[in-house]
C-alpha cells in the first residue's frame, strides 16, 4: 500500500542478522548532460554488512585469505555508478569500502553519515574515486573512475509490504531479505559528476526510485522491477501521481525456503492496486523470456478487485553485470541491472460483469534487475 513509513528505513540490523546480514539503501534516477543532452541512469547505494562483525578495517570477503577460512565480510559500502544507455554509452559501477568504527547513526528519522558520505530521507551526497590499481583488486569487485553527487530527495509514492517485514517475520527470519519501498516514485534535484562530466538533476524528469533492502542475504533468484515514467493511452499524457515496483521474495518455514513470491505494487494517479501477502492475492503468475537482444519479463497478477499484467523489457546490451558478495562471503552468479527498460501495464478492474480495462500505460526507462 502507499503508506510511507520511515521506521522501517531506519530499523538496523540487530540479533543474528547483525552478524550475518546486511542493509542496502538504494536510489536510482536520470540526469542530462546540459550540454550534450545525453541522458544517463545513475545508482547510488549505501550499504552496511554484517555489522556485528566489522572493526577498524574492512573485511573482504572475497580475499582470498578471507575465502579460504571461511571468514564473512564486514564493512560500510558505498556502491554508484551509471548504467548503459541504448545510445551506446557505457556502464560502470563503483565500490568503496569503509571500516565499520567510521559509522555514525542517528534514527527517527534515519541520517548515516561515513567519511565525506551522508544519507537522509531528503538528502543524499558523497563521492566515490576508484584508482586503477583499486580496480585490478579482485575483492573489490570494482571498476575504475569517480563519481560524486549532491542531491535533494522528495519521496512522493511508497510501497508498503505490510505485516512480511514486520518485527516478528524479521526476528523469525521470514525471508531471505526484506523490502520496503519508501520512495517508488522519487524525485531527485542536483547535480552528479561522472568521470569530470557534470549532469543535471531534475525533479521532473529525474523519474526516480529509493528502496531498502535488508536481511540474512539476497534473493535468489532476485527480480526486480520499477518505473515511474508511465503514459496514459487513454489520454496520451504522462501520469504524474502513478508508478509500479514489483519485487521477488523467498519465504522461508523453519529452515526451508517455500515457493517463490513477488510482491506487486501499482499506484495510478493517486489510486493503489495490492498483490502482495494479502488473503485475496489470488493470483500471480510470472514468466522472463531470453532473446538473442533482449530480457523480457512478463507478470499477471491478481485480486479480488483487479488484474494488471505487466510485460517489461530491457536490452542485453544495456544491462550492467552487478557485483556484490552476500554476508556468507558468496556472489550471486549472472546479475544483471538496467535503467532503459521499456514496456506495457494493462490495468483492468473487476466487477460482477468481469474485467474492465482501465488503461494501458506504456513504460520507459525502468529500473530492471534478475538473477539470470
Amino acid at each position: 500500500m502507499n503508506t510511507s513509513d520511515l521506521s522501517r528505513n531506519a530499523r538496523l540490523l540487530s540479533g543474528s542478522q547483525s552478524k550475518r546480514g546486511c542493509m542496502r539503501w538504494f536510489h536510482s534516477f536520470c540526469g542530462t548532460q546540459p550540454e550534450t543532452g545525453e541522458r544517463k541512469t545513475f545508482f547510488i547505494e549505501y550499504m552496511i554488512m554484517n555489522p556485528s562483525l566489522g572493526g577498524n578495517k574492512p573485511i573482504l570477503g572475497q580475499l582470498p585469505f578471507n575465502k579460504k577460512r571461511g571468514i564473512r565480510p564486514s564493512y560500510l559500502l558505498l556502491k554508484a555508478g551509471a548504467f548503459a544507455g541504448e545510445g551506446g554509452s557505457a556502464s560502470v559501477q563503483l565500490h568503496k569500502f569503509y571500516p565499520l568504527t567510521e559509522l555514525k547513526v542517528a534514527l527517527n528519522p534515519l541520517i548515516i553519515q561515513y567519511g565525506d558520505n551522508f544519507y537522509s530521507e531528503q538528502h543524499i551526497s558523497g563521492c566515490v574515486d576508484v584508482s586503477h590499481e583499486e580496480s585490478r583488486r579482485k575483492s573489490h569487485m570494482t571498476d575504475e573512475g569517480q563519481m560524486e553527487w549532491d542531491l535533494e530527495v522528495h519521496k512522493s509514492i511508497a510501497c508498503h509490504t505490510g505485516f512480511m517485514a514486520d518485527a516478528f517475520h524479521n526476528a523469525v527470519n521470514a525471508l531471505d531479505s526484506f523490502w520496503h519501498g519508501e520512495g517508488i516514485k522519487t524525485q531527485y534535484r542536483g547535480t552528479v559528476i561522472l568521470d569530470g562530466v557534470s549532469y543535471q538533476v531534475t525533479p521532473q524528469d529525474s523519474y526516480g526510485y529509493a528502496d531498502k533492502h535488508w536481511g540474512r542475504g539476497f534473493n535468489c533468484p532476485w527480480l526486480q522491477l520499477a518505473s515511474c515514467h508511465l503514459i496514459s493511452e487513454r489520454t496520451g499524457r504522462e501520469l504524474k501521481h502513478s508508478a509500479f515496483a514489483i519485487d521477488g521474495c523467498c519465504p522461508r518455514f523453519l529452515w526451508f525456503r517455500l515457493k517463490r513470491k513477488l510482491l506487486v505494487q501499482l499506484t495510478y494517479e493517486g489510486e493503489d492496486f495490492n498483490f502482495n501477502f494479502s488473503p485475496f492475492a489470488k493470483e500471480c503468475k510470472w514468466n522472463v523470456k531470453v532473446t538473442n537482444k533482449r530480457l523480457v519479463w512478463q507478470i499477471v497478477a491478481r485480486n479480488k478487485d483487479a488484474v494488471v499484467k505487466v510485460t517489461v523489457s530491457s536490452l542485453k546490451e544495456t544491462m550492467l553485470s552487478l557485483h556484490y558478495e552476500n554476508p556468507d562471503g558468496k556472489r550471486p552468479a549472472g546479475l544483471v541491472g538496467g535503467g532503459s527498460g521499456c514496456g506495457k501495464v494493462l490495468l483492468y478492474r473487476m466487477s460482477d460483469e468481469g474485467k474492465e480495462l482501465i488503461d494501458t500505460l506504456t513504460v520507459e526507462d525502468a529500473l530492471t534487475i534478475y538473477e539470470a
